[in-house]
């Protein structure tokens, strides 16, 4: 007797959204059922605003944060302390020095971290536009806002010597951040006291 599955189409939605970060099949297949049965799952909404992202959310050219306008609304805003420019891995690590209130500069993701294992070397990161800012933007201070594993402390010191040709000072966060841990794990008070905090970085 042939084996009894869900038709297609089920298969075929549950298949995309196993491809999602922290999904696994199980879940993949309540997710896609509920939005076959739930009065609530609204699927069309859905699918127009994951749409609507797709196609008017990109990178800002300037930090990478995410925005539907020429630059973010941070890169945007003129009273933003433009001597200061913080550098993190991801621009999702922005919102939560933001949260904190205690920095009021600006930032640049890199798009990552170096990492031989994972095949990714400087040229892979977004450090010739950070050179390029840093030269038209002649800020005072590069804060290295980068993780404290084996990776970030690789890719601080590869910065930190790269930067040191360049009449900037260059620091990174301090005190609070754990031995292994990155920014968006941190609390606000952990941040704030780490940007308050930050040292000189020696090459």
């Amino acid at each position: 007797m042939k084996r009894v599955a869900y038709p297609a189409a089920i298969q075929a939605l549950i298949g995309e959204l196993k491809r999602l970060p922290g999904i696994g099949p199980r879940s993949a297949e309540r997710i896609a059922l509920w939005m076959l049965q739930s009065r609530d799952a609204r699927p069309l909404e859905v699918s127009r605003v994951i749409r609507e992202v797709h196609e008017s959310v990109r990178a800002c050219p300037r930090c990478g944060f995410f925005t539907t306008d020429a630059l973010c609304e941070i890169c945007a805003d003129t009273t933003r302390d433009a001597a200061l420019i913080c550098v993190i891995e991801q621009p999702t690590e922005i919102l939560p020095l933001e949260r904190t209130g205690v920095f009021r500069g600006r930032y640049h993701a890199l798009g990552g971290r170096i990492s031989p294992l994972d095949h990714v070397g400087p040229e892979d990161l977004r450090i010739d536009a950070l050179i390029d800012r840093i030269k038209a933007e002649t800020p005072s201070e590069i804060i290295l806002a980068l993780g404290s594993d084996v990776e970030g402390e690789a890719t601080s010191n590869y910065l930190a010597t790269l930067l040191r040709e360049l009449p900037v000072t260059v620091t990174r966060l301090a005190q609070g951040l754990p031995a292994g841990g990155g920014l968006e794990h941190a609390d606000e008070l952990t941040l704030s006291r780490a940007l308050a905090g930050r040292t000189a970085m020696k090459s």
